[in-house]
């Protein structure tokens, strides 16, 4: 078992094409890899990003079968970015929770990434 710590942050738009699957494919097979090595691997979605968790719970879209694969270590959706991405009810009718805890002034809070990083986890950007 090896000892990485890993945060792959998603923020590609479903809506913006292929290069934006391949993104977000790309995030979730590296989340895959490290899952299967058994390091500690987190998946937050920011930004547009937000946007795939309404479209990763699509059994027709092509990326479902490798999220089920890794949506267990989803830690979250960043709360301020679901709001200005339209995708808060998505995000509440889903298993996932909005993250907040770094306060914005003028949001809902988004995800801490000094606390990951604190934490000693790598940062991935998608």
């Amino acid at each position: 078992m090896s000892n990485n710590k890993v945060a792959i942050l998603i923020h590609s738009d479903p809506k913006a094409g292929e290069e934006a699957l391949g993104r977000a494919f790309n995030g979730l097979a590296v989340a895959y890899d490290f899952k299967g090595k058994g390091d500690e691997v987190r998946i937050l979605f920011l930004g547009a990003g937000t946007r795939w968790i309404a479209e990763l719970a699509n059994p027709e879209n092509p990326l479902y079968g490798l999220f089920e694969l890794v949506k267990d270590k989803v830690e979250g959706v960043s709360c301020g970015c679901a709001d200005v991405f339209g995708a808060t009810e998505d995000v509440e009718a889903s298993e996932f929770e909005l993250l907040k805890d770094n306060p914005i002034p003028g949001t809902g809070g988004l995800p801490s990434l000094s606390r990951l990083i604190g934490d000693g986890f790598s940062v991935l950007t998608y």
